[in-house]
Parts: structure tokens; sequence; C-alpha cells
């Protein structure tokens, strides 16, 4: 188990951890939340070895292999296959040894090795590497495609992959949600639900807190508090200690106010749609927990809009996507939509579906291909991008950023530009004092993030278009979201993979798929399930595209949508004969390389049945000698096996190559 009894710990002058103590035991699942700045990060620090503690006892089993996510971007020309699978840490040590084994033609270590290696999982361990890739968003095509191919959200699944590779008995995980689409998210929370190890998370993603931990230790005021269950648990229980202890309870009572009024303005329009229904019982939650969100420190509201024009866009016909060297990509075809004043929509879909692309177009970052987005009078869109964090200027500090964006609004803006207004509102925001003057590039996530609102909320939008706004989002400020964009008089569009958010800000989805824009008339739970039945659905189809091997000859039955004009004419029999003599000639070039094949075929599935017994037969009692000569005998088994598949290779590319010249 692991215990801190009395520890403190301190980062440079600050101290995170005052006498603080806590027991985890084996097995267990835990949520570690708090503020940001509490000192999560630095209490992993202590576990994984790189931070001591300033005073008191600390223990963890010296037995226990530690697995956690690497935070820097990888930089390698390994495929993605190779670089998940060396995250088997156990298996890269037995296969050195081995190797080194074979080099000096021990016998005895090589039969050692090769039963070590046996009982680490090597047989199935390229399988496990690729279905954790393939689980985390990745195609089949792309698992042997080197990782600096990728962008860093990519790289950085990559890095999780490998985390969830490595054997371990701790596991460490420190936002493993922030680059995962929801269907990427879902498998996760499956994953890490079948783990067998004791798991410490940070995330601030209530419902995946939820789903996979049972036991939340909170950080506050530099003391350790547990809490048996998951984060909701928690909540409850935390909501009647404040309660129970009346703090700032005048304070706490308006906010309160100020919440069960919308929650009830809310519910009296509420259709019974299931998604309204499930917008209710998210607000309803919000009214049990009232103490605890009025103990936030902070909280915002949005504006109300100087217009509201309905619509707010209409889209006729139109095609979404992107222009690659002069040639149009499209993702999304034929959408037929409009957008309403007071509509707050869940934009859905599996990864790579065109999301951000519908999202980006709208937000006029990008041109549709075809068809017409036409606006409503007026309209005004506050756009948060997923890459919006990288649009701000490192080197500047937030009072530039707020002044350059009044020159360039203007008096339209309908708002001071005055220094000394804009640094008030940015007071509103957390940016009190000398923050207003601190450069953008020594702040963390969660604080630009806070910034990208804040300037959305100065310019009074119409229209609000939330691509992932909450990536960097602690909790506190995730529930101040929830709550302004419920209380936003104007038209939500809503792209996130915190369940939460869209649950309480969502009455209707759309979903993104296939090449089309539809409704989805099902709530959160519902689209769960089509996510798990969708991936399934991607695997059969990459499973039966990889079994499909030869040349398969289309009729006009596997083709229900040809054309009476592209059916294929009946061939003349001048054609017939030239057509059978051309597969005389092919066929008379690959009989002698389709029988060495054969003949491969045979040879490799005897050594294949001889390389089981040998394995079986190290694994049994055996006499040292006995095991150094097994361990001799299954290293040229392997050796004439590799040798085989080679030319067995070669032959089949061609006999192909020569089947597809004709």
């Amino acid at each position: 188990m692991i215990t801190l009894n009395n520890v403190s710990l301190r980062r440079g002058a600050k101290l995170l951890l005052d006498k603080a103590n806590v027991t985890l035991n084996p097995g267990e699942k835990v949520g570690l939340v708090g503020r940001n700045g509490a000192g999560k990060s630095t209490l992993f620090a202590l576990l994984n070895g790189t931070l001591h503690e300033d005073g008191g006892d600390f223990s963890i089993p010296k037995v226990w292999r530690m697995a956690q996510v690497a935070q820097n971007m990888p930089e390698t020309e390994e495929s993605a296959t190779d670089f998940v699978l060396t995250g088997d840490t156990r298996l890269v040590e037995l296969r050195a040894q081995l190797a080194a084994a074979e080099l000096s033609e021990d016998g005895m270590a090589m039969a050692h090795a090769h039963v070590d290696l046996a009982d680490a999982g090597e047989h199935d361990a390229v399988p496990r590497a690729q279905a954790l890739i393939l689980g985390l968003g990745f195609k089949v095509s792309e698992l042997d495609q080197p990782v600096n191919s990728f962008s860093g959200g990519w790289r950085m699944r990559l890095q999780l992959a490998r985390a969830l590779m490595c054997p371990s008995d701790l596991l460490l995980l420190d936002e493993p949600t922030n680059h995962l689409d929801l269907d990427a998210l879902v498998w996760l929370e499956a994953w890490l639900k079948r783990y067998a190890g004791t798991m410490i998370v940070i995330s601030h993603d209530r419902e995946f807190l939820d789903a996979v931990t049972n036991v939340t230790l909170h950080i506050e005021h530099a003391k350790l508090n547990r809490y048996g269950g998951n984060y909701s648990s928690f909540e409850l229980m935390r909501a009647q200690q404040l309660e129970l202890q009346q703090a700032s309870f005048s304070k706490q009572q308006e906010k309160i106010a100020h919440l069960q009024k919308f929650i009830t303005r809310f519910k009296a329009k509420a259709s019974k749609a299931k998604q309204a229904q499930s917008r209710v019982k998210a607000l309803e939650r919000m009214e049990k927990i009232a103490p605890v969100l009025a103990d936030a420190e902070f909280t915002f509201e949005f504006k109300e809009p100087q217009n509201l024009p309905n619509p707010m866009l209409a889209i006729s016909d139109a095609s979404f996507g992107y222009v690659v060297d002069g040639v149009e990509k499209s993702i999304i075809r034929g959408v037929d939509k409009s957008v309403l004043a007071g509509q707050r929509i869940g934009i859905l879909g599996a990864n790579g579906q065109g999301k951000s692309t519908l999202v980006k177009t709208i937000a006029r970052t990008m041109p549709q291909l075809a068809g017409t987005v036409t606006e409503g009078k007026g309209l005004n869109i506050g756009y948060f991008a997923q890459q919006e964090l990288d649009v701000l200027r490192p080197e500047d500090n937030p009072l530039e950023h707020m002044i350059r964006l009044a020159k360039d609004l203007g008096p339209n803006s309908g708002e001071s530009g005055r220094e000394q207004d804009l640094r008030n509102f940015l007071g509103t925001f957390n940016f009190a004092g000398d923050m207003v003057k601190q450069a953008v590039g020594t702040m963390s996530g969660g604080e630009k993030a806070r910034l990208v609102l804040a300037m959305i909320v100065w310019q009074r939008p119409n229209l609000l278009l939330l691509d992932e706004p909450t990536n960097h989002l602690d909790l506190a400020t995730r529930e101040a979201l929830s709550m302004a964009l419920n209380e936003f008089e104007g038209t939500v569009m809503l792209v996130s993979h915190d369940r939460a958010l869209l649950r309480a800000v969502c009455d209707e989805f759309w979903l993104v798929g296939r090449g089309e824009i539809k409704p989805f008339d099902g709530d959160l739970d519902d689209y769960q399930r089509y996510l798990l039945d969708e991936s399934r659905r991607l695997r059969e189809e990459a499973k039966l595209s990889n079994e499909s091997t030869g040349l398969t000859v289309a009729t006009t039955q596997d083709q229900p949508h040809q054309s009476v004009a592209e059916q294929p004419v009946a061939k003349t029999s001048e054609q017939r004969k030239l057509d059978s003599a051309k597969r005389q000639e092919i066929n008379a070039l690959t009989k002698p390389i389709k029988k060495s094949i054969e003949k491969a075929e045979k040879q490799m599935a005897a050594l294949n049945i001889e390389k089981e017994q040998l394995e079986a037969r190290l694994m049994s009692p055996i006499t040292p000698p006995e095991m150094a000569e097994a361990g001799k005998s299954l290293k040229q088994v392997n050796d004439q096996l590799a040798q085989i598949e080679e030319q067995w290779l070669g032959w089949a590319a061609e006999v192909e190559a020569i089947e597809n010249s004709a």
C-alpha cells in the first residue's frame, strides 16, 4: 500500500502539503482532485520519485512496477506499433537478454530467455500494442506510419498507449483525456475498468472520474482528504460538509438562489425530448451541489447579446472540407440546416468525421466547397477553437491582448476600451494585480483558456462556437462555463468530449458521420452505445479487408448501384479467345512460383509445430543440459522460419506483380 504520514511537500517557497496523511490500498482506483496549483502534479512527482518529501514519512512498495504517460513530445522515426511496443519494458529487457544469449551462443541463457518471454506475453505483444493504438482512435493504415508523421495531439495519444502497454502495479495518469475525442474516451474508460493494479488519475472530466474511480483524494488547504466513492459521491459529501460548516453562508445563499432560478426557468420550458430530460437531470445535480459551486473561486457570465437574428444562419446544399494542392477533399456533403436563435446544439461524431471542419466553416476560417452558408443580419460569432491557445501571443500579456481586441473591434463592440475598464474586466476572470502584465507564454493552459474565454465574452457574441473548450480547464472553471452557457441568451454550438458539459448545456444533438449531418434523437448514453457499435463495425471492416487475399471478381450483383450504361457488355468470341490465351500465359509464368509458395507453406507449418513443441518442452521440468539443447534448437527453428517467411513474401509479391500486369 501507499502511505503518507505527516508528509510536508514544497515547490520552491510554496508549501503544498502540510503534515498530510493518507493511505491508498492495492487495487484502488483513485481520482486526485483540487484547484489548479493545489499540488496535484507535485504529489505525482513524489509518487514517481522525482521529488522527495520535505518532512514526514512516505512509503510505496519497492517491488511495485510503475507506469505513467511521458509528457515530452516523442521525436522518432519508429513506427507507431514499435513505439508503443517498447512501452513494455519487461519485453524490451528480455529481448535484449535473448539477443545477448544468442550472440554468445549460450543455450541455457537462450532457453531461460525464451521461457521468460513466453511468460511476459511475447506471442501476442504486437496485437496487444496495436489494439491499444486502434482503441485510441488511429486507423489500421496508420499502425506502421512513423511517429514523427503525426501531429502533437496524436503523438500524445501514442505516449498514452505506450504507458498502458507497460506492465505495472501502479498507473499514474495526469489529464489522460486532454487529447482524446469522445469515442477514444469511451474506449479508455472500458480499458481502465479492467486494469488490475492501483491507479491514480488527475482529471477535470467528472464523468470520466465517475466511470473509472472508486476513491477520491481531495487536496485542499495543503491537506489530503480521502473520500470513499467516485467524484459525484465526493461532491455530495463535500456539499453536506459545507452546509454543516455554514461557511460564507450569505454568499452561498445568494449564489444558490441564482442557480435555482435558472434551473427552475429551464425546467418550466423543457420539452420531453430525451436530450432535454438529460439536461434537466444535469441541472438537478447542480441544484444538489449548489454549496460546492457557491464556494468556487471563479464564476463568470456572457453578456446579453446586442441583437438575436433568427435564423442565425442557414446552410443550403453545402459541402464542407478542405483543399490540398489545389484538390478539393470533401468530408461532409449535402448539408441543409438552419441554426435558430436560442438553440443549444451538441455536435457529435467519431474522430475524423468532420466536427471541427463544420465548426471552422461556420466560423469563417474555412470556405465551404459547395452550396451556401447565409448569415443572419447582425450575426456575431464567438469562436473557441481547439488551437485557440496557440493563437495567443506568448510574449504579450492579457492587458495587451484586450487592448488590441478593443482597437480591432472599435466602437462596434459596444464596450469600453479604456485601460482601467479592461483591467477591471480581466479581474472578473481572475487576472488581478500583476497578472494582467504577466507574459501569456509563462501561464498555465488553464489560465490561457480563461483569457480566451474573457476575450470571447467581451465581444458580446450572439452565436457561440465552442470546439473542445474544456481541454485546459479545471473542474471549477468547467462548472463556471456550464453555468454561464446555461444563462447565455444566444445560440450555442458545442463540440466536446466532456459529457457533463454536453448534458448540462445541450438540448439537441447533430451527428456528423459517414459524410453527412443528421439529427441524433437519443441522449449521450445512446451515443456511447452508437460509438461502441461503430467501433465494432470498423474493426470488422478492417478484419475483412486484411483477410481478403487474391483477386475478387466483381459481378453486377456485387455492384447494386451500377447503371445500365456502366454494366459490362458481352464479350465477342475473339475477345474470349484472347482472354483465354492471356490466362494461360499468366498460369505458365506463375505455376512454378506457386509450387514454391506451397512448399514453403508446408515447411512453415512443420516448423511452427516444432517450435510449439520446443516451447512446451522448455516450460516443463527438464535437466539443465536438456534445457540448453532445447534453447539452441529453438533458435535454429526461429532462424529457419524467418528465412522461409522472407522467401515466401518475395514469391507472393512476384505472383501479384505478374497477375496485376495482365
